[in-house]
Parts: structure tokens; sequence; C-alpha cells
């Protein structure tokens, strides 16, 4: 599978695409005025402990105050571990002592230096953890910990042996611990020696001002986007990494010089025609993210629907019909739907917990082929993902980590008029509820007469459909009613006002 990374800033705004065979799978934005700070590094100060949460907020600056759980608080015997040395395999299980409650952890007015590791999200400030970490290129320097661990994704047993070997070696007796990147892969002692001899140097830095610094305060701020694409999703394996902007391309060059000289061959300078995300068909990609409802091949869809509390998403089958019987037509729509879905759901980053609705197969065999293929279309998704079985009804179960908003919340915001609702009371719901209000007027001072003020469509109806069951309310209230239409007006809102 042939991969590509496309940087593309303009206009204020700077966006990486990642592309498989072609195949727009993931999309990164970042704004000049909201730059992420998921991995930034705050020296806070805790305003609020929170007992019966096991929480506690923590004010670092940002206009809402961040959230920190006592599991991800580093506890005094940590720390001990650390000051002692001992190393423990990332591999192996270790039984983990009872954990403190939080309030013998942090105390309220306590400053502690603390790490972004989910991004505000609507009404919630960032998530915060004391279990700082530094990435590098090829390695990440964890300085509250004494593990050596390797990535998950590098399964040659052989190399994850040798990684940690030389880890070992070059670590030395220095306290911290490190984690191998997949970038580590074939790297001999010495490149990744001067990788981690950098983190530590990046975390002198951190820790030498946190000293310094009265909370709150930020002491490290992560890479931005392009720099940040370079070195976290630059991997040997990526074929390409096309940029637009002359400028952008030398500093990703200058950054590959100091960790990885030998991609520096495979920037290449996009100069048209056509602006590059026009050309590599993300901005169609995108586009298709932000609707409600994607076509499938075969005729059928899927229907998406992000909600506060989870994703929902149903497959149709459409126009689809088959050509043999109805539970094949099934099957073969949902093994689409599976490799379909799984691409929606890394396109449009979708994290928390994610319902997927299958439709009902009678044939246990057939759930299961479809719930392997999904499994499998999930497999190259860089975010953690936990996927529950298929149950009886064609309902799968995943949870994915989130990070940063989806693309979705990010590009779009809540609509004015109906309120985020998707929806909003009909015209003849609305007259209707003018009728109930004149009604319920009966047996008051109503002057002269009554003015209804609605928006011109409610207005029309009123008038039309419902004439009758107005003509007979003037003839109860003994005045006349008078319509008014209101361009301004909302849908929903009308004013009743008595004529003097």
């Amino acid at each position: 599978m042939e991969t590509e990374l496309l940087v593309s800033r303009a206009l204020g705004e700077t966006r990486v695409a990642v592309l498989e065979d072609g195949v727009t799978q993931e999309v990164y934005l970042e704004r000049e005025h909201e730059r992420s700070v998921v991995g930034n590094i705050y020296r806070g100060r805790v305003t609020r402990v929170l007992p019966g949460m096991q929480a506690a907020f923590v004010d670092i600056g940002l206009p809402r105050a961040a959230f920190l759980y006592v599991d991800d608080i580093v506890t005094r015997a940590e720390e001990d571990e650390r000051e002692e040395g001992e190393d423990l395999d990332s591999d192996e299980d270790v039984q983990a002592p009872p954990r403190p409650s939080i309030h013998e952890l942090i105390q309220e007015g306590q400053e502690i230096t603390v790490q972004v590791t989910k991004a505000p999200l609507g009404s919630k400030g960032a998530r915060v953890t004391t279990y700082v970490t530094v990435p590098g290129r090829s390695v990440v320097f964890m300085p509250t910990m004494d593990r050596l661990g390797v990535s998950r994704k590098i399964l040659d047993e052989d190399e994850r042996k040798r990684l940690k070997e030389v880890m070992e070696a070059q670590r030395g007796d220095q306290a911290g611990g490190f984690i191998a990147r997949t970038a580590c892969v074939g790297l001999g002692p010495e490149e990744i020696g001067r990788d981690m001899a950098f983190v530590r140097s990046v975390w002198a830095d951190v820790d030498r001002r946190s000293r310094e610094t009265q909370a709150p305060a930020l002491l490290q701020a992560d890479l931005d986007l392009v720099l940040r694409s370079a070195r976290d999703l630059f991997t040997d394996d990526v074929r390409a990494l096309r940029v637009d902007r002359e400028d952008e391309h030398e500093r990703v060059v200058s950054l590959l010089s100091r960790f990885a000289p030998h991609l520096r061959e495979r920037v290449i300078m996009h100069e048209g025609p056509g602006p590059l995300f026009e050309t590599q068909g993300v901005e169609r990609a995108i586009e298709q993210a932000l609707a409600r409802s994607v076509p499938l091949a075969s005729g059928g869809s899927l229907v998406v629907d992000e909600a506060e509390a989870l994703t929902a998403i149903d497959v149709n089958t459409g126009s689809f019909v088959g050509s043999r019987d109805l539970e094949a037509t099934i099957l073969r729509t949902n093994l689409e739907a599976a490799t379909a879905v799984a691409l929606q759901i890394r396109l449009r980053n979708l994290g928390g917990i994610i319902i997927v609705d299958f439709i009902d197969m009678t044939v246990p065999e057939n759930r299961t082929q479809v719930h392997e293929a999904f499994v499998t279309a999930l497999g190259r998704d860089r975010a953690r993902t936990h996927v529950l079985p298929m149950t009886d009804f064609g309902l799968v179960e995943l949870t994915r980590k989130r990070v940063r908003p989806s693309l979705g919340r990010t590009l779009t915001e809540a609509c004015p008029y109906c309120d985020g609702r998707g929806w909003v009371r009909s015209r003849r719901s609305v007259c209707q509820s003018i009728l109930r209000s004149l009604a319920s007027r009966a047996g008051t001072d109503l002057g002269r007469g009554l003015l209804v003020s609605a928006m011109p469509e409610v207005a029309i109806e009123l008038t039309g459909p419902f004439r009758k069951q107005l003509e007979n309310l003037e003839r109860e209230l003994a005045v006349p009613v008078v319509v008014e239409a209101r361009a301004e007006l909302h849908q929903e809102s009308f004013e009743i006002t008595v004529r003097r």
C-alpha cells in the first residue's frame, strides 16, 4: 500500500492529509489563531479537588480549567521507583499497588507540571496528566517513569529485543524511561542515542522553567502541525511528502536533516497544475466527511449522526437489490460498508463510543465475516480502538481514543436557526400554538382587537389553511384578529399584542 502525506498552508490555515493508494484516509487541520494545545506542557495551579469524582480542576491559563483524573497523577511510590532506578519492562504484567485517594496526592493551591492529553471539547476543558512525555523522532522520553517500551506496531520480536537493549545501553544510569517509536526500526545505537539525548535536553529546559515560572504558564509548546506531521507521520513506509509552499518545504527538510536525512529526497514541492488538495481529491473527501449520508458503490449508503455522547452509523441497502437472495444482498452490502465505515471513522476523526448498525443477517457465519472485515479495515488506524463482537441484531460497538475534536466539530458550528437540533417546529404546529394562545385570551381585556405577528410562511399558513379556525376564534372573542408578517421572526416565534 502506497502512503503519501500532503501539506497545504494558505490564508492562515494549515492542513495535512494522509493518502493510502490515492484515497484520503485522514485530515488534520490547524488555524493560526486556534493552535492545538495537545502535547503542550504547562505549569498549573490546582483550583479545586473533587474527592467524590477522584478528580481535580487545574488552571493552566486556558479559558476553561483543565481536568485531572486521579489515575493521571504520578504517585509517591512511582517517584521513589524512578529515583531508585528500578527498570520495568512495559510488556510485562506488573502488579500495581493500590492508588491513593486524590486528596492524598494533590491539594488546592498546589502548583504542578502537567501535559495536555485531550483538547478542550464543547463545554469541557482540556484533559491533562502529570505523566509528561517528550516525543522525539524515534523515541519518546518519560521523565516520570523508568520503563523501557517498544511501540506495539513493531511486531518483529528480534527487533523489539534489540531496541530495548540499545535503549538500555544508551540510557546508562540516568533516570527516566523511553519508548521506541516505529521510526526506530533499523536505526543504529548512535542514531537512537542522539535522539535520546535530544529529548532529555528538551525536558531539562522544561524542568528548569517549571521551577522558575509562576503558574499558570506555558512551559513547552508542541511543534506546529507541519513539523509535527513530519516528525510523527513521515515514516520510512511513506512514499512522499508533498508541500505546496517553498518556506514549508525548507522547514520540513531542515527538520529531517537532523533526525532523518535519508527522507529529505522524498519531500516534494508541488508546483501544479491546480491546488494540491484539489488535484489529489482531498477537497472532495472533506466535503463527503461533512455530509450526513455517504453513498456506497453498490447503491447502499451510510448515515452518520454525531451526537454528544456517541456516534451512530447506520448501514442501508438503498437502491442495491442484488441478483440472488436477500441474505447474499445484505452480506455484500455489509462487507462493502465495513470498509467504508472504517474509512469514515478515520477521515472524520470520530472518537469515544461509536455504534455501527449493520443490516440484520440471519446466518451467524455472515455476521462473523462482516465483523472480521471491519476489524481488519480498522487495523491501519493510528488511534487506539476496541471493538466488541457483533450482536444478533447486527450492532457493533467500539471505542476509539479521542485526542482532538472530530473533523465535523472543527469545521462546523451549531446551526443558529435550529440551535443545533437539526429540526424546527413545523409551520402548522406553530399555527396551532398561535390559535391556542388566542383562545386563552378569552375573558381578558382585548381592546380593539388582537395583532398576531409571525414569519411570512407561518402568516400565509394561518390566513390560508387555518382561516376557518381563525374566523371562529374571532367570533368567540368578539374582536377582530389581524395577522402581520414579519420576516425577522424565527419560524417558532410569534407575538400577540392588544390593539389600542
